[in-house]
């Protein structure tokens, strides 16, 4: 049985104050840890204090990113290892945004998430689609190449652990989320991608999230389908009612 997993990614948005503000307001307001998972990725500057005004652990506190090092002269850099210190649990890799804005290429997601794994914590990987390449067939291709790329080198054991977010780059920060069947048959896609790479068994524990102007609108939409286990929510995030709502989806369901 996969647990639910309602994720944030707040790239570079609020500051120290609000971050806190944040922590206070969802303090006692989201489910049950076994019942659904939730995590907010948060800039690294924010990672420790969240964690320390945090009057119960339910919500995780993850990174954003980090760097496939764990230590060196690479000015500006997070490592990893200084994640995993920090009692980081996951980290996001692979992001649409990295590659575009920041050149990353499989092979450097490769190594992150090589890195992540080697620190202990487990990454969640992004895969990501155009417009262009769904209308012109190429989706497919695409989003296995991504994933393959992505786990190469990885053993079947750390493989159980990650999670995967199908986040089509035409809808992220656009308002335009894909339906619930779009999101699904990219979420079933890359589930059989885990089966070819290492089993059924491997592919039917491991969670595959769905990202791309997810609100507490389409939410429970999204959930219902057999193949998204969660979301990995960005705009939705920031605020605290919106984040407890998703969070809350099975009420909204109601």
């Amino acid at each position: 049985m996969r647990t639910p997993f309602i994720a944030g990614n707040w790239k570079m948005n609020k500051t120290l104050d609000t971050a806190k503000e944040f922590m206070q307001e969802v303090a006692g307001q989201l489910p049950d840890p076994t019942e659904v998972e939730t995590a907010i990725a948060a800039p690294y500057l924010f990672i420790e204090s969240m964690m320390e005004v945090q009057t119960d652990k339910t919500l995780k506190i993850g990174a954003e990113n980090c760097y496939f090092e764990d230590s060196g002269a690479y000015t500006g850099e997070i490592s990893p290892l200084m994640l995993a210190d920090m009692g980081v649990h996951y980290t996001i890799i692979g992001h649409s945004e990295r590659r575009k804005y920041f050149n990353e290429t499989d092979d450097i997601i490769n190594k992150k998430i090589l890195a992540v794994y080697r620190n202990h914590m487990v990454p969640i990987l992004c895969c990501n689609e155009t417009m262009g390449r769904r209308e012109s067939g190429e989706k497919i291709h695409w989003v296995v190449s991504q994933v393959a790329a992505a786990l190469k080198g990885v053993s079947e054991e750390d493989a159980k652990s990650v999670v995967i977010a199908y986040e089509p780059s035409w809808a992220i920060g656009t308002g335009d989320s894909a339906t619930a069947d779009q999101a699904e048959e990219g979420c079933y896609l890359i589930r059989q991608t885990i089966a070819d790479l290492y089993s059924d068994e491997l592919a039917d524990g491991i969670r595959v999230l769905y990202g791309g102007s997810v609100t507490p609108k389409n939410v429970v939409g999204l959930m219902a389908k057999q193949n998204i286990d969660g979301i990995l929510a960005g705009g939705s995030s920031l605020k605290s009612e919106s984040f407890i709502q998703l969070a809350n989806y099975q009420k909204l369901a109601d």
